[in-house]
């Protein structure tokens, strides 16, 4: 089928940025390009080295308009955006994105490291993940925000729920991290099928458990609930989010923009003592101590 490209300049320090927003605004992969011809040698462990010129590219669905892409970098990112639009057809997109998947540490213990790539340190608290047709590699402010609040936590012998648990990066840290059980829950049976696949590749199968809504046990409670997702349905479920916390147990809300966290927070205040939102560029973080 025919994709549609969108390439955007930028530079070493902004090309992540400008990634996370066209992954925020649904393109299916992004890749990054050598503006300028420049080589780039080995990186160590952990680094993603880029080029001083860097073209970004999204790579969309034929049948997305870009124009609304293009209005929201030019509001977020800068007004005079150098971008331009093609039409490509079909080729392997998901070999390239996953050449440019590359290890990464979030917090002081936890890496994310794709299967297919050499674990950086053995030592280390490592999550082995293919994400798979799931959402959710860790690349993402909003997941990346997820995962080092997780790796602050003392996780030893609890209960964690990952609420809209899709690949299941969030459930695998939280269970390298010590929980003594995960359940995942998400809308996409394919999500639980790349959560199943993530949890036997990395031996704790035996401690996750994944469910559609309707299919969750009743009465389920956490002590630690995780929900990565948007912020109309953290609203709209909100007494079924907050439902799913224990007395005292402890809550983290991500999928977030910074305009919309106080409202969100305001919301989750009449269950939660609410701490301040943590924000990485345009995307925020909640967490608070259920009352």
């Amino acid at each position: 089928m025919p994709w549609i490209q969108i390439r955007i300049n930028a530079t070493e320090k902004t090309a992540d940025k400008v990634s996370n927003m066209l992954s925020g605004r649904g393109a299916q992969a992004v890749t990054y390009m050598d503006a300028e011809d420049k080589p780039v040698f080995e990186p160590l462990p952990g680094e993603t080295l880029l080029w001083d010129d860097t073209v970004v590219v999204g790579l969309f669905d034929a049948e997305t308009d870009p124009a609304p892409i293009i209005d929201f970098l030019k509001k977020f990112y800068r007004k005079d955006l150098v971008y331009k639009v093609e039409q490509l057809e079909d080729k392997d997109w998901v070999r390239e994105w996953m050449d440019s998947f590359h290890p990464m540490r979030f917090g002081k213990r936890l890496w994310i490291c794709p299967s297919w790539r050499d674990v950086p340190d053995p030592e280390a608290v490592n999550v082995m993940l293919d994400p798979g047709l799931a959402f959710g590699t860790g690349t993402h402010p909003t997941t990346a925000l997820c995962l080092e609040w997780l790796d602050g936590q003392d996780l030893a012998g609890k209960t964690v729920i990952d609420f809209g648990c899709g690949s299941g990066i969030l459930a695998l840290a939280a269970l390298k991290l010590g929980a003594k059980e995960v359940i995942g829950i998400d809308i996409d049976p394919q999500a639980l099928q790349a959560s199943r696949d993530n949890a036997e590749r990395n031996g704790v199968a035996d401690r996750l458990s994944v469910y559609l809504p309707q299919d969750q046990p009743e009465g389920l409670q956490a002590d630690v609930v995780v929900a990565n997702i948007l912020a109309g349905p953290l609203k709209e479920l909100s007494p079924i989010i907050s439902g799913l916390v224990r007395p005292g147990g402890s809550l983290a809300l991500s999928g977030i923009l910074e305009t919309q966290a106080e409202g969100l927070n305001q919301v989750y205040d009449q269950w939660f003592a609410m701490a301040e939102p943590e924000f990485r560029e345009e995307w925020a973080r909640l967490n608070g101590s259920k009352h």
